[in-house]
């Protein structure tokens, strides 16, 4: 039987991930838009680690939930 709790959490989990993925698509544009050679700000750079941590943090909690959710299902390769 499916385990809704599960369910509502992957869920959670999954938008939490895409809507950082919204974030480094937003600066997307300035950053492709750098010349090779642009000196970098800081605001730049700090604006590119607050958003490249908040996705590899919702990313990898993400990945940690399907990964318990797999172990449950004895489905670990």
């Amino acid at each position: 039987m499916a385990d809704s709790t599960e369910t509502e959490a992957l869920k959670a989990s999954f938008r939490g991930a895409v809507s950082t993925t919204d974030a480094l698509l937003a600066l997307r544009d300035r950053v492709m838009a750098m010349a090779p050679d642009a000196d970098i700000t800081a605001a730049d750079l700090e604006e590119l680690a607050g958003a490249t941590l908040a996705h590899a943090i919702a990313s990898q909690a993400l990945r940690g939930l399907v990964e318990t959710m797999r172990a449950r299902r004895s489905v670990v390769a």
